[in-house]
């Protein structure tokens, strides 16, 4: 056996230590190398599923329009609905000569649960929509012996006008009490409240509209089967002694027809407008609202080419919807024109129908409406983006009245042979396709095509406005002024302290500047917003005065600078010069502001925001781009500053000691061989400065007014993407149209950034090569 000596056994011992620690390294290293991987895979991971998250939430709002058919239901069959009930045998006779009653009216209640129609011998019927059997039948006292001959409803089909064989109009609404059982089941009771009947000629009427204020009076617009056009107005007042009493004004509008055929009539619910549809496709509108016994006649509008067979309201009354008997289907409201002066314009025109329009009905939610033609087609529209939702081929019925449900969640419409057809609808995001969310639209009260955001309104009847495009434009507005503002300062700041200062000096100015970087944004925003914004609104001369003055100070101490005797020179270290130019920096922006005043009335005449205005029509406002310009830039230039510095820091020393040593000075090495070699690592950190400033959420937000304008204007505000998600999506619904929007426009910020840095890389890399071989 042999026998080691002792050191050979320290050599051995030494050996399987460093074998010990190899192994240890190696374990360490395979630990390290899972953890980073793992580590880089669930961020990419979590990357994907923030994006498929957005995604989810943001397809639905491109999801198709569903209907179909839940129930039909042959009327003709209900003989409680077309059969008198006999007193007598005796009468079974007089009954078989007596005329089939017609369905001239129909109508649903919220749940879809209860049907109501409206006979022409003065009856409501409620049926139940899921059997087809009879509920309840009413006879309207106020109509008992009178023959029905017109039916007009509103949106929500809850109110309705009647026009009889004698010239009498009836409003009649429609409702049902909501009551709950022991067992908490839904117990619906309809309810009907008959108006003041109003006496409007001795000839039947054969259109008529009647609306209602809520102080009890109204007016009604008919027309009758003579040719006259009649405007009723009664008008509920209180007496000396408090007694109601009400008055009624009448005007004939008959002479303002020269001789045209009426075969469609509108009242808007301000009672402001009537409209009438002629024969001859003409458009008839009176403004009745300062005198409603003498309506001032507007202008004939030719509309169509052919009978103007539909006029009705979208929801909120200011959209006329327009159909004629070959099938167009179109919506107008009033604008003002160059003149200042409000006019009737055809504004959308919406998916045509092959036949004569016979019906439409308004959603009692959104701008949507439904249209149905003599051949039985239904259309489903909305007028602000002008789509065609769905369309639903007839079987050649003729469709003589069409409703929406209250949730427009479902249609009801019946034909002229009295066939009831009772629609599921499912129509989440009727407000969005690429036009609304990108592109102009006209709006109502508009006089043109904008791109406008305004998602909440003061009432039901406001119609949102989802264009994205203020948004996008706000958010590169931004960036572009913040970057303008850091780019200089970042990119000269890090050239200086990389090529020109001492490295002492370097040491600490460089993580002095990268703290900065540590600032909360919303600090930053709370002090742009509440200090500097009304500081700057007072001091926008100095402002423009203080760079012209600072060069010319800071071009004046270096020119002086050279005649300074060396002695003194070589008592200051290299670089440390620069702390001379502080006192004369801070001198000049004295000096700015000390002729702030001066300066505003020499140049201003006295007051620069009216100047603004009127030389070059800009608007300022205090929270504007100048003052997200300079809080923003705050936040960029660290990171500009950081990495641009590095790059110029790791040019190769060989490249710079030959440009010095073939007797080029710093400036020229500086400006011709580092910068250039260093481009890569500079366009990477203005890059990911321009991908900080379009995410940049607070300081925008606190800043900038936040009002949602395309203007390139220095001077006035902006809203962006990230500040809007940031506003709005605390009071969005979850699930609703706004709420996916938002979404949507996280989804743009989001792919932006990936583009932005994706472009930053490529050509950060081609740069790397190009110069990499130097």
């Amino acid at each position: 056996m042999e026998v080691l000596t002792e050191s050979e056994e320290k050599l051995n011992q030494q050996a399987a230590s460093k074998e010990i620690q190899i192994k240890k390294r190696r374990f360490a290293d395979k630990i390290a190398t899972v953890v980073v991987t793992s580590g880089g895979i669930a961020i990419i991971l979590s990357i994907i599923a923030i994006l498929l998250f957005i995604g989810i939430e943001v397809v639905p709002l491109w999801e198709k329009v569903k209907s179909s058919v839940t129930s039909n239901f042959d009327l003709k069959e209900n003989k409680s609905i077309f059969v008198l009930p006999a007193a007598s045998p005796s009468e079974n006779t007089a009954l078989a000569l007596t005329p089939r009653p017609d369905i001239v009216a129909i109508g649903v209640e919220e749940f879809r649960e209860i049907a109501y129609l409206i006979t022409d011998n003065g009856y409501v019927h409620f049926i139940d929509l899921e059997n087809g059997k009879n509920i309840q039948k009413v006879q309207l006292s106020s109509l008992t012996g009178k023959k029905i001959t017109t039916a007009s409803g509103a949106i929500g089909n809850k109110n309705y006008t009647l026009g009889t064989e004698d010239g009498y109009v009836v409003p009649v609404t429609v409702y049902f009490n909501i009551t709950f059982d022991e067992k908490q089941k839904r117990i619906l009771t309809p309810r009907i409240i008959e108006g003041e009947i109003v006496s409007v000629s001795e000839s039947p009427i054969k259109y008529a509209v009647s609306k209602e204020n809520e102080d009890g009076s109204g007016s009604t617009v008919a027309y009758t089967e003579s040719g006259q056009l009649f405007l009723v107005t009664l008008e509920q007042t209180e007496s000396f002694f408090g007694d109601s009493e009400v008055s009624e004004k009448r005007a004939d509008l008959t002479n303002d027809l020269v001789g045209k055929k009426i075969t469609s009539l509108a009242l808007d619910d301000f009672l402001y407008n009537v409209y009438a549809g002629t024969s001859d496709g003409s458009l008839l509108n009176w403004d009745i609202k300062s005198n409603k016994e003498n309506p001032k006649f507007e202008k004939v509008i030719d509309a169509s080419e052919s009978p103007i067979t539909l006029l009705n309201f979208v929801l909120g009354n200011r959209s006329l919807i327009v159909g004629d008997k070959t099938g167009n289907v179109s919506t107008w409201f009033k604008t003002k024109d160059e003149k200042n002066k409000e006019t009737l314009r055809k504004v959308h025109v919406l998916a045509s129908h092959t036949a004569e329009v016979t019906s439409s009905a308004s959603s009692p939610r959104d701008k949507g409406i439904i249209t149905a033609d003599s051949k039985g087609n239904i259309i489903v529209h909305h007028t602000t983006s002008e789509q065609k939702h769905l369309e639903i081929r007839g079987r050649g019925d003729y469709i003589k009245s069409i409703v929406m449900a209250p949730k427009a969640n479902g249609m009801l419409a019946i034909t002229k042979d009295n066939n009831l057809f009772n629609y599921s609808l499912s129509n989440e995001h009727p407000e969005t396709n690429f036009k609304t969310l990108f592109g102009k639209v006209w709006y109502e009260g508009y006089q043109n095509p904008e791109y406008v955001w305004q998602s909440t309104g003061g009432t039901d009847e406001f119609e949102p406005k989802f264009s994205l495009t203020p948004l996008m434009f706000g958010t590169f507005k931004g960036a572009f002024y913040a970057l303008l503002f850091a780019i200089p300062i970042s990119i000269l700041a890090a050239i200086c302290v990389s090529q020109f200062m001492h490295p002492t000096l370097r040491n600490t100015i460089k993580p002095t500047i990268e703290i900065m970087a540590a600032l909360p944004s919303v600090v930053l925003g709370f002090f742009a917003g509440l200090w500097m914004a009304p500081l700057m609104e007072k001091i926008i001369p100095a402002l423009i005065a203080m760079p012209i003055i600072i060069t010319i100070f800071t071009l004046t101490a270096v020119y002086v600078w050279q005649f300074v005797p060396k002695v003194i020179k070589g008592r200051i270290k290299e670089g440390y010069e620069l702390f001379l130019l502080i006192p004369i920096i801070i001198v000049g922006i004295l000096i700015s502001l000390g002729i702030n005043s001066s300066l505003e009335s020499i140049l201003f005449g006295g007051n620069y925001k009216e100047w603004l205005y009127t030389v070059l029509g800009l608007q300022y406002d205090q929270r504007n781009a100048l003052v997200v310009g300079y809080a923003m830039g705050f936040a960029v230039i660290p990171i500009i500053f950081t990495i641009s510095e590095d790059a110029l820091s790791s040019v190769p020393q060989h490249l710079t000691a030959g440009s010095l040593a073939l007797g080029a000075n710093k400036w020229q090495t500086a400006i011709r061989v580092v910068l250039p070699t260093a481009s890569a690592g500079i366009f990477s950190a203005v890059m990911i400065g321009l991908g900080r400033a379009v995410g940049e959420t607070m300081i925008v937000l606190m800043a900038t007014g936040n009002t949602p304008v395309l203007d390139w204007n220095i001077f006035n505000g902006f809203r962006t993407l990230s500040a809007n998600i940031a506003v709005e999506i605390p009071e969005a619904p979850h699930g609703g149209t706004l709420y996916r929007i938002l979404f949507l426009a996280a989804l743009i910020l989001f792919v932006a950034t990936f583009l932005i840095n994706t472009i930053a890389e490529l050509v950060r890399q081609r740069l790397r090569k190009k110069y990499g071989q130097l």
